[in-house]
């Protein structure tokens, strides 16, 4: 059995949103595991920047692609880059996101699209990339989806966001039952409400929440805390190392509260 540190020493990733948040931190812990090449895949820049001079100083070798998953040429230039600057790439995170809200009623045509595309079509293309190189090497490899509690139901004012994340948890269990004999595994990690940059964003620009939101949202948590990107990255990068074994097709809720459960 591999040393934890080393767990992912094999390991050359792609991950999406790892400019910062959730992404970032699954970079870094996969780098801390031994992964020695990643790339970064994401809107700012200036944040790519930051974060590859961060994983850089872990060991690792490390680019940012800036790239929006929405669009389709981005989702194969970002593969493509990958490949070209690690000769070969055997892991894939799909991290990025938008969470934008939008009730039953609230739901344009234009919302009901950038989610999908961005949450559903962008993943596909990216896995669909990664495949067809690991089908070519006739390699093995592994991915693991970013979904949300939400996939189970969702907020009234999620609709259209909780309605991609649970097509996306089908798309997770389709492409791991596809290329199962192949060993390409297929995972995902759905969790509940996290503390990240972005969900600061989020509070303030769509429910006027105050600065002190995170110190309240904690305390009514049966916890006490919301779930903290590290300790999901922890949970990821397993799922991505060999040490997983056969896990393929999961959809694993990283939550304190369980899904179908009544008060």
């Amino acid at each position: 059995m591999p040393e934890l540190m080393e767990r992912n020493s094999e390991t050359r990733a792609i991950v999406t949103g790892g400019a910062q948040g959730i992404g970032l931190a699954i970079a870094t812990r996969l780098v801390q595991e031994g992964c020695k090449a990643v790339a970064l895949v994401g809107r700012s820049a200036g944040k790519g920047a930051r974060a590859v001079a961060d994983l850089e100083k872990l060991g690792a070798e490390a680019i940012f692609v800036s790239a929006d998953v929405s669009n389709p040429d981005d989702c194969e230039r970002a593969v493509a880059a990958a490949l070209d600057r690690f000769g070969g790439v055997n892991a894939l995170v799909n991290a990025a996101a938008s969470s934008a809200r939008g009730s039953l009623l609230e739901t344009t045509p234009e919302l009901f699209d950038h989610l999908f595309n961005t949450n559903v079509r962008g993943p596909l293309l990216l896995m669909q990339g990664l495949v067809k190189h690991l089908l070519a090497e006739k390699k093995p490899g592994a991915i693991v989806n970013v979904l949300s509690m939400s996939a189970h139901c969702g907020q009234d004012f999620l609709t259209a966001y909780s309605s991609s994340k649970g097509a996306l948890a089908v798309l997770t269990r389709n492409v791991a039952h596809a290329y199962r004999r192949n060993r390409i595994r297929c995972n995902a990690v759905l969790p509940g409400w996290m503390d990240t940059p972005g969900e600061a964003v989020v509070q303030a620009k769509w429910h006027g929440a105050a600065p002190d939101w995170l110190a309240k949202a904690e305390a009514a948590q049966p916890m006490g805390q919301l779930v903290k990107p590290h300790q999901l990255a922890s949970l990821v990068a397993y799922m991505i190392s060999p040490e997983a074994g056969v896990m393929t097709g999961s959809l694993v809720d990283y939550d304190q509260n369980v899904a179908g459960a009544l008060d």
